[in-house]
């Protein structure tokens, strides 16, 4: 079992950065890919970026490419998002999500394909 747990969620005005982190704890060997998605009020989830472990690749919503950014530290069992020129439209609840198979083929992209979740960190982008 592998649990994941999300923190640096904040309130930043339009422009600025945050940081969240991503804390995998349990049987984190087990995990092999990563992602983050949000929800903000009345929408679907939706994909951020993901990445696998030891792997050299990442993926990025076009949304948000170029702003932000996904990374690890394996030796922490812990992923990133740094987040730079936030706009209000990023607003949302950030969720990461663990997953013990390589997703490809644009799976990572889908929610349903990650077994683990965290309760989410709220991220508030004022203009």
């Amino acid at each position: 079992q592998v649990q994941v747990v999300e923190s640096g969620g904040g309130l930043v005005q339009a422009g600025g950065s945050l940081r969240l982190s991503c804390a995998a704890s349990g049987d984190t060997f087990s995990v092999y890919s990563l992602g983050w998605f949000r929800q903000a009020p009345g929408k679907e989830r939706e994909f951020v970026a993901a990445l696998t472990w030891g792997g050299p690749d990442s993926y990025y919503a076009d949304s948000v490419k170029d702003r932000f950014t996904i990374s690890g530290d394996n030796a922490k069992g812990t992923v990133y998002l740094q987040m730079n020129s936030l706009k209000p439209e990023d607003t949302a609840v950030y969720y990461c999500a663990a997953d013990p198979t390589r997703l490809t083929g644009g799976r990572y992209m889908t929610p349903r394909e990650y077994e683990y979740w965290g309760q989410g960190t709220q991220v508030t982008v004022s203009s």
